[in-house]
C-alpha cells in the first residue's frame, strides 16, 4: 500500500492502524470520517512515528490521542 498518495481509503487505513498499534479499548474515538485529506500529512507523520515504536508511555498515548483530536474535523 503507498500511503505517500492521499486519499481516504490511506486516511483509514492508518487510522486503523494507530488504533491496532495503541490497543485503544475505545475505538469509535477514532473515525477516519472525522479527518479531512488536508490534515493528511500530519496523520502520515504521526502514523509514522507510531510505527517506529514498540512501546508507549501513558503521557505518550494521551499526547498522541490530543494531537489527532486536534486534527479531527
Amino acid at each position: 500500500m503507498n500511503l505517500s498518495t492521499p486519499s481516504k481509503d490511506n486516511l483509514a487505513y492508518m487510522i486503523e492502524k494507530i488504533k491496532e498499534k495503541l490497543k485503544m479499548v475505545n475505538t469509535n474515538v477514532l473515525r477516519p470520517d472525522d479527518f479531512s485529506e488536508s490534515d493528511y500529512q500530519a496523520l502520515y507523520d504521526i502514523y509514522e512515528w507510531i510505527m517506529k515504536r514498540d512501546t508507549f508511555s501513558p503521557s505518550e498515548i494521551q499526547a498522541i490521542v490530543s494531537e489527532l483530536g486536534s486534527l479531527r474535523k
